[in-house]
């Protein structure tokens, strides 16, 4: 069975034009990488966990501040490597320059025996659609076209 991962698309509405919230992982891998790098704040969904909570409490451990809103559901996408990605839609205005991620640890350099820290998450920018469809993983551009046809059946 797949990984499980849920997520959110926090949007917001400025002079007419939606922007989303993305943000860069952190690490040494991703480091110099930028377009098709981005992502939703997501995480491994854990045992027994509810898939919106999951996706919430993901996002505020990525982010450092809780969401709350009016969480709209926008599907399951299967990623390249084999992962399922459960996302809801949520508006939301988050100040990107305070994010505070949590941390993770690995061996650093490689085969080096060294431990190092690193953000979960190093920086998150808010992006107009079509930013955001350059910078976003290529598993998770179809959140952007669902989360448009949804709105536009609103």
């Amino acid at each position: 069975m797949p990984q499980r991962s849920a997520g959110l698309l926090i949007h917001r509405h400025i002079g007419g034009v939606f922007e989303f919230l993305l943000v860069h992982p952190g690490g040494p891998f991703w480091a110099r990488k930028d377009e098709g790098a981005w992502s939703i704040p997501k995480g491994l969904i854990g045992d027994n966990e509810d898939e919106l909570e999951a996706a919430k409490r993901e996002a505020e451990e990525e982010l450092g501040v809780a969401i709350d809103g009016d969480f709209r559901p926008l599907g399951s996408y299967r990623q390249p490597g084999g992962k399922i990605v459960v996302a809801w839609s949520v508006e939301a205005d988050v100040d990107t320059n305070a994010i505070k991620s949590n941390m993770f640890t690995m061996e650093w350099p490689p085969k080096s025996g060294k431990m190092k820290a690193f953000p979960e998450v190093d920086r998150a920018g808010w992006f107009s659609l079509p930013e955001a469809g350059v910078k976003i993983l290529k598993g998770q551009r179809a959140m952007l076209d669902d989360f448009l046809e949804r709105r536009g059946a609103d």
